[in-house]
């Protein structure tokens, strides 16, 4: 394919756990964008947010995602928050194949214990609700392709690759 394939959603969309499944189908490295982040800055994205603050968390986000573009192709999870910023917007696009994995905001509730876990962002419900109204419109604008991704790992990865190759 030569290109990569980047995944971008809600978090709790599934976009790391399809990603590695999806890659593991088309043979492609898979990259998980903040996981390059964590590597990179030496500290958990957590405690980037904590102590740097958002807008120091989105410039190394754009940093990795820039590092990573440059590569080999890649399945690439990127964070939730990364399609936002139009450079990061124009960089996928020049690079790869965008790929929404849309979950209705019913079905993000459900999973919602993992991502209050694991998400600075997303703290109680009410987070959820409003940082999905903020990103729907960017997340339709931005993907060359959109997965409906309710389903298991597997089963959205199958999909991913029928709408990429």
């Amino acid at each position: 394919m030569g290109r990569h394939v980047y995944l971008i959603g809600m978090p709790g969309a599934g976009k790391s756990s399809a990603g590695r499944e999806l890659a593991k189908l088309m043979e492609l490295p898979f990259v998980d964008l903040d996981q390059e982040i964590e590597r990179r800055a030496g500290s958990s994205v957590p405690e980037i947010f904590r102590h740097q603050g958002v807008e120091r968390f989105r410039e190394l986000e754009a940093e990795a995602l820039s590092s990573v573009a440059a590569g080999p192709a890649a399945v690439v999870s990127c964070g939730g928050g990364a399609p936002l910023r139009p450079g990061n917007q124009q960089l996928m696009h020049a690079t790869g194949t965008v790929v929404w994995l849309n979950v209705p905001l019913s079905a993000l509730r459900r999973r919602l214990r993992d991502i209050i876990e694991k998400r600075p962002l997303v703290k109680d419900p009410m987070d959820l609700e409003r940082i999905y109204n903020e990103r729907d419109g960017t997340y339709r604008t931005v993907a060359d392709k959109v997965v409906a991704a309710e389903g298991p790992p597997a089963a959205v990865a199958r999909a991913v690759l029928e709408v990429v190759t």
